[in-house]
């Protein structure tokens, strides 16, 4: 167990980490012992997933968790959560709409007014983080095994680095318990001046599909440290994450009512929640279309504060002083990691014009040794895309940017015939006004440009209505440095890219996001700022 907390701080490390040295143990076991050809197979001769592997973990938990109980839908209904390496229903979940929002509110609401949690110590609620960190650990392998089985990603991914990543977040958020204080400020004048630091309230979040465990620990923990009570939707594609580990948080000793957690889609439960007249806050992760909506309905609400995490078109930028080998395959990382379903992917490559030709052709051979197959073998770096409506997005702005006249490298094509598979794909030759130049796809797709000098690059890099992050490859320190004062982006990877630690802001410029989450910034989000003054009567200092 240690030796998994040890690779949570970064996402990074599993590009130079070899398979092998994850734990058999972490490892699903296998339906069938028979050759892996018809398992896992090179994209380029398509991954046909014959007989998916059983995951070795149940669902137990499809009831929404509201004032410490699981229980059903107000209406009844239910949805279907689709393995998305078959399409085929894994269970049906609770259907939460408007009137459960509004029942997990008001036990948010008592919670917060009436119950011990804003009233405990801070060292009480510390120790309840860190309870529940050990219970992270400790069912390890079953969340990420729920997590392979309703997103798709690679199991070897979500045991060996994400959901130690969740136990470190959330010891991370334990140790800030007892640091939050305020100030006392020095008035011109008699008076006594302290600056409070005091939780918001009841928060609602809203997380996305693509990291569902990692995003509801940026959101949770620094919520439940500053000492709020929580109403959190989950994505209607990946439900069943969350609330295991919200079952694990109130086993480490979590009061009923400080986490509820609904079940439901965008229009109807989240519509309800960021409108909600007794919620203090939202927080948001997800498409930027959809996070104008949240800001809209948070302003015609109550004005509640709003922070979003949105989308992003992030450059990245290989300079012709770099080691081509090693830009390739860093390039190839940051875009590729998670089936290319990432908020940050490097989705525009902007390559040296003196290295281009050679990094299009290694970038090829790359993709096609990238492993497409079940998530649950050893080994796969690509599962399937999350659902069918996000497989067959992908699929149209591939054919946009055939159509475009970008270069077909490789791929384009989905992979094998069953699940939401698709090969990964390489266009060169691709021009700033393209489509797949302007929008964020989402996928397995890489946009490789040609560039001239730095002042064209930074031009050309800036030039979005996206700020989220940007990766620099280059050996010259004074490039690295002009580089990342001019990129107009929250986070700048100089020759690395995808680190991500507790402690480090993450968040972004224009229409990428507003606030920041993780590290001391995301604490703020969640505090409200007040004013004590009152007059000192023959004070012995000022």
């Amino acid at each position: 167990m240690a030796a998994r907390r040890a690779v949570s701080s970064l996402l990074s490390r599993c590009l130079y980490a070899s398979p092998k040295t994850l734990s058999p143990s972490l490892l699903p076991k296998e339906r069938a012992h028979g050759s892996a050809a018809g398992i896992l197979q090179r994209f380029s001769t398509a991954a046909v997933i014959e007989d998916p592997i059983a995951p070795s973990v149940t669902v137990n938990h499809t009831e929404l968790l509201i004032n410490g109980q699981f229980v059903d839908a107000a209406s009844g209904k239910t949805f279907p959560t689709l393995d998305p390496r078959t399409g085929e229903v894994i269970a049906h979940v609770a259907e939460g709409d408007a009137e459960d929002i509004n029942r997990a509110v008001n036990a948010a609401r008592k919670a917060f007014d009436e119950g011990p949690w804003p009233r405990m110590t801070a060292y009480e609620r510390s120790r309840i983080l860190l309870r529940f960190a050990d219970l992270i650990d400790k069912h390890n392998d079953e969340l990420a095994a729920l997590e392979t089985w309703d997103n798709g990603k690679p199991y070897e991914q979500a045991a060996g680095i994400e959901v130690p990543m969740v136990s470190r977040i959330m010891r991370y958020y334990a140790g800030w318990t007892d640091k939050i204080h305020g100030l006392i400020v020095p008035a011109d004048g008699p008076h006594h001046v302290q600056v409070l630091h005091e939780p918001i309230g009841v928060a609602g979040q809203i997380i996305p599909w693509n990291f569902p465990l990692l995003m509801f620990a940026w959101k949770v923990g620094p919520a439940l440290a500053c000492g709020n009570t929580i109403v959190l939707k989950s994505a209607e594609q990946t439900p069943l994450t969350a609330l295991y580990a919200a079952k694990l948080l109130h086993e480490a000793g979590l009061p009923d009512g400080v986490l509820n957690v609904v079940s439901g889609f965008g229009p109807t439960a989240g519509a309800a929640l960021a409108s909600h007249m007794d919620v203090d806050k939202i927080a948001f992760t997800g498409s930027t279309v959809t996070g104008k909506i949240i800001q809209e309905l948070a302003a015609r609400s109550n004005l509640k504060s709003v922070t979003l995490e949105l989308g992003g078109k992030s450059p990245f930028i290989i300079m012709d002083d770099a080691n081509v080998d090693h830009a390739v395959e860093l390039a190839h990382f940051a875009l590729f990691f998670n089936q290319g379903q990432c908020c940050c992917a490097g989705s525009r490559t902007f390559v040296h014009e003196s290295v281009y030709d050679e990094f299009v052709e290694k970038s090829k051979a790359r993709a096609l040794k990238r492993v497409v197959g079940d998530p649950f073998k050893k080994g796969v770096e690509q599962g399937p895309q999350i659902d069918g409506e996000q497989f067959n997005k992908i699929l149209r702005y591939i054919r946009s940017g055939i159509d475009s006249g970008a270069t077909l490298v490789t791929g384009g094509e989905r992979a094998g015939s069953k699940g939401f598979y698709i090969q990964p794909t390489i266009f060169s030759d691709v021009k700033d006004n393209m489509t797949i130049a302007q929008e964020e796809i989402f996928g397995p797709v890489q946009s490789i440009l040609k560039f001239k000098d730095l002042n064209e690059v930074i031009q050309r890099a800036n030039n979005t209505q996206f700020g989220l992050a940007a990766g620099v490859f280059t050996n010259n320190i004074n490039t690295a440095n002009t580089l990342m004062r001019a990129l107009r982006v929250g986070t700048v990877w100089i020759n690395c890219y995808d680190v991500f630690d507790a402690a480090i802001p993450f968040g972004g410029y224009k229409m990428s996001g507003v606030g920041r989450e993780k590290g001391i910034d995301s604490l703020k989000n969640y505090l409200q700022v007040k004013a004590v003054v009152s007059p000192l009567r023959s004070p012995a200092w000022l």
